[in-house]
């Protein structure tokens, strides 16, 4: 709900002066919608992203090449000039991510949710400043201490441009993670010469990131069945209790990991089976349409 009312919030900064009440109410209550069907679905199982990754219908295809053209675009996505590049950008690798991949719509957008979040409040930064003197060219404005806190069409045009490269760069990463498994990917780094150990630092965050996630999930359901979240006294001490916890148990996770790995002869490099993918028409035309675009786009704007 709070994800969804700052999504209004932005979305009025946004478009106000630019878009009639009318339309404009919409736009913001379109947002709001969006981010509540988003927010609404939740992810119980770990390592969702190598989960979808693998169901995935593009991952069939040359992770070379995937992981190539999603560097390109987002290098090119960065350099426009202009946020309409990005935006179509993110809309046709959404598309291709979900029409193409297999990835359902809803779990598309609640995947989106957490960077969103942080795109929201990096936006409300940009778009509302403080003014000792009210600005005349102001589109909204609120008292504040003696001064105004006020959106101007500059800082409008400034937060659309950096949000829709951040947008854009968003929906690069987002295609070739959820196109293309963890050893794969892992296997490309390899290929470019990343030093072994950034590698296998790269694996093992990964792998307990989601461990500790699943822990702590655990910890704080049989926290909740035992009332451990009536009333805000007892709530703090429970949630000192779990992150403690969860603190302790990352250590012993770690040593008894390490203490696996040395028993099965670990030499500091771990090998994942990987195949051979030809590089198809299929991944051509999807991808190369877009660099063609942006390409086209950057140079033309």
């Amino acid at each position: 709900m709070i994800a969804a009312l700052l999504a209004g919030l932005i979305f009025l900064s946004l478009f106000a002066g630019h878009l009639p009440p009318v339309w404009l109410a919409a736009v913001c209550l379109l947002a709001m919608i969006l981010f509540l069907v988003g927010s609404g679905h939740h992810h119980d199982g770990v390592l969702t992203m190598d989960v979808y990754a693998r169901r995935s219908k593009l991952c069939k295809e040359n992770a070379v090449f995937k992981t190539a053209v999603s560097v390109l675009l987002l290098i090119l996505c960065i350099c426009s000039g202009s946020p309409f590049l990005p935006i179509g950008l993110f809309v046709f690798l959404s598309v291709v991510t979900v029409a193409a991949g297999g990835v359902k719509l809803r779990e598309y957008l609640s995947l989106l949710g957490l960077p969103a979040v942080f795109l929201l409040l990096s936006g409300l930064t940009l778009l509302w400043d403080f003014y000792q003197q009210l600005p005349s060219e102001a589109v909204l404005m609120i008292p504040f201490f003696g001064g105004w806190l006020a959106v101007v069409p500059a800082a409008q045009s400034l937060s659309m441009l950096v949000l829709s490269r951040a947008l854009g760069a968003v929906s690069c990463l987002y295609f070739i993670s959820l196109s293309t498994p963890l050893p794969e990917i892992l296997q490309v780094l390899r290929r470019v010469r990343v030093p072994s150990v950034v590698v296998m630092l790269a694996v093992l965050i990964y792998r307990y990131i989601f461990i500790l996630l699943a822990t702590f999930r655990n910890m704080k359901d049989s926290a909740a069945s035992r009332l451990g979240y009536q009333g805000i006294k007892r709530s703090l001490h429970t949630t000192g209790m779990v992150y403690g916890g969860l603190l302790a148990n990352s250590f012993k996770r770690a040593g008894a990991c390490f203490d696996a790995m040395e028993s099965r002869c670990y030499t500091g490099q771990m090998i994942f089976l990987t195949q051979k993918k030809k590089v198809t028409y299929k991944i051509l035309c999807l991808l190369g349409f877009p660099v063609i675009g942006m390409l086209v786009g950057i140079w033309l704007l």
